[in-house]
């Protein structure tokens, strides 16, 4: 028993120690190293020829994330893991003394491979395997040549000379370039003519193309059915559609649209363009009429129902008395030519109530049915005669309504055009001035210009002022790209007499000189010009129109003195000012 206790305490000792060990030599490694899951990097990223140093010996591509064995080969930090993680390559398996002190719970089971692992299966342990590049190369040695995830370690230098290799996209139709490091910060899994393959239908694509292939082009994706959102395949899609309880069909009897295929044939039924035939068609009638107007036929027609029903009462009698030209019919005499021979249909109902065992009954309900019916004809008339009356009243009605609202439209109408002529006094009323001195604000002046320039709105009108209360009625009128020989280069402004209330007691032509202004906002240097009418112009005499033609200055402002930081124009804004010398009045 004491020697099975020193054989446990060394085995647990040794383990400690090889525990230790591992965990220090985990803690040097780089986390994002260890993270790595990519493998190598293709050699075609390579801008020059790859020297074999750079070169993983597991997947033999270019190094990602280098780590050195400690038999001095690399590998990529992902084939490096794959190569000792793999649970079938543990070369360490546990010694028999080992297993007694586990069956014993001595040690734990995380304890029984040197490396601290945790699997749950007694012989799955991770463990060194050898180096398949140092056999290839005859230079294998036990104690160096196997690769040990604890023994390696990130080869940093390596990795910087890596980094600094010139590079460029190996996709087709990409030119980009530049550092390996730069390929794998910026460019890798980003470009946009790398191919990728769909996992649905496994065709290569564009990755710019993969959501719009994904949802659009892919032949093996999957589509919810948008009425019963059951999910099929594309291709299974359609032939769904021919199916589908839910999918909208329209009724091509009424034109009614989206009714469930599941509802159809309960809308064929009630649907009242639907035809159908007419019920009385056991006795004859042929008429086959839509179902919404099965009631109108039956109410048109009451006169022939009731022909054919005295057919089938007549065949009746027939059968039972013996053939004859005069039959009588609930005391009414009744000749019936050839002509009016009843349909087959109805010798063939006749038949086969002559052919039951009590003729005699079913006449007498007959007859019975025949005077139903002439009551509900006299009462179908009468209801008919009262509709008509009412309809005359309701067509008076409607005449009258009809008539009440073109009278208000027409009331309406004027009280619009009243509220226009309102609002244009009020905004005379406003900014008019009445004393010969106006100044127009004109804002949005960069928007106003474009228009000009567009053609939509070359001219503007000023609100109208006056030079006294009962004087004369003015405006003014601006090009914004200029008027005449002033097109394109100059502000073009007029002065325009407009005809006012009181010109029967003014003086005519008008003879005041006019002073027209763009303000400098600076208060420096206004733009000035001045001018006395001319009285033999049509523009300055009494106006027989809404205005008279206008007169002024085409090249009242050169367009460039507005260019850049201009005083005359400030937030979009320029101020034009008008002066009529009221001298002489």
């Amino acid at each position: 028993m004491n020697t099975w206790t020193k054989l446990a305490g060394a085995n647990r000792d040794r383990m400690s120690s090889i525990t230790g060990k591992w965990k220090g030599m985990a803690r040097l490694s780089l986390t994002s190293s260890v993270d790595s899951i990519l493998l190598g990097i293709p050699r075609q990223v390579l801008s020059v020829s790859m020297e074999p140093k750079y070169q993983c010996q597991q997947c033999k591509e270019v190094l990602r994330k280098p780590f050195q064995a400690q038999c001095g080969h690399r590998f990529c930090v992902s084939c490096f893991k794959q190569l000792t993680s793999s649970p079938s390559s543990c070369s360490d398996p546990p010694s028999p003394i080992l297993l007694l002190l586990l069956l014993r719970h001595l040690l734990p089971l995380s304890n029984i491979c040197g490396r601290g692992c945790h699997h749950h299966m007694l012989f799955l342990c991770c463990g060194p395997i050898p180096c398949e590049a140092c056999r290839a190369e005859g230079i294998f040695e036990v104690d160096l040549s196997m690769l040990n995830f604890c023994e390696a370690f990130p080869d940093n230098a390596a990795r910087r000379e890596i980094d600094s290799l010139p590079a460029k996209c190996p996709n087709e139709g990409c030119s980009w370039t530049g550092t390996l490091k730069d390929y794998e910060v910026q460019h890798e899994g980003r470009c946009e003519f790398e191919r990728v393959k769909c996992e649905a239908c496994q065709m290569f694509i564009l990755l710019t193309d993969k959501d719009r292939h994904n949802e659009r082009e892919c032949e093996a994706r999957t589509l919810n059915c948008k009425y019963c959102k059951v999910s099929f395949s594309f291709k299974d899609i359609k032939a769904h559609d021919e199916i589908c309880q839910k999918f909208p069909i329209q009724c091509k009897d009424c034109g009614k649209k989206k009714i469930p295929r599941e509802k159809f044939p309960e809308h064929s039924k009630s649907c009242a363009k639907s035809k159908s035939a007419c019920q009385f068609s056991e006795i004859g009638c042929r008429a086959v009429v839509d179902n919404g107007k099965q009631h109108e036929h039956e109410q048109t027609s009451i006169t022939e129902h009731l022909r054919l029903m005295l057919a089938v009462l007549s065949s009746v009698r027939l059968h039972s008395d013996g053939p004859g030209e005069w039959q009588e019919d609930s005391g009414l005499g009744l000749y019936r030519g050839p002509e009016d021979a009843a349909p087959p249909g109805v010798h063939a109902a006749a038949h086969n109530v002559a052919g039951g065992p009590s003729v005699q009954q079913k006449m007498t309900a007959l007859e019975n049915i025949v005077c139903v019916l002439n009551r509900e004809v006299e009462r179908t008339a009468l209801r008919l005669e009262a509709l008509t009356r009412q309809h005359q009243l309701d067509q008076e009605k409607i005449e009258n309504l009809s008539n009440k609202v073109r009278q208000l439209e027409r009331t309406l109408t004027m009280r619009d055009l009243q509220l226009a002529e309102s609002e244009q006094a009020l905004r005379e009323l406003q900014f008019c001035t009445y004393d010969g001195v106006f100044v127009w604000k004109i804002s949005d002046f960069s928007r106003r210009r474009q228009d000009a320039l567009a053609g939509r709105s070359p001219a503007m009108f000023s609100p109208a002022f006056y030079s006294s209360k009962y004087g004369y009625k003015m405006c003014l009128r601006l090009y914004l790209n200029g008027d005449g020989t002033g097109r394109g280069t100059h502000l073009s402004l007029f002065f325009v007499v407009m005809r006012g209330k009181y010109d029967a007691l003014l003086k005519w032509p008008f003879s005041q000189k006019v002073t027209l202004m763009l303000l400098d906002q600076n208060n420096r240097e206004h733009i000035i010009d001045a001018f006395r009418p001319d009285i033999s112009s049509t523009s300055f005499q009494r106006p027989i129109s809404e205005m008279n033609i206008a007169s002024g200055c085409p090249l009242f402002c050169p367009l460039a003195k507005l260019a850049g930081k201009s005083s005359y124009l400030r937030d979009d804004t320029i101020f034009i000012k008008a002066i009529v010398d009221l001298t002489g009045l």
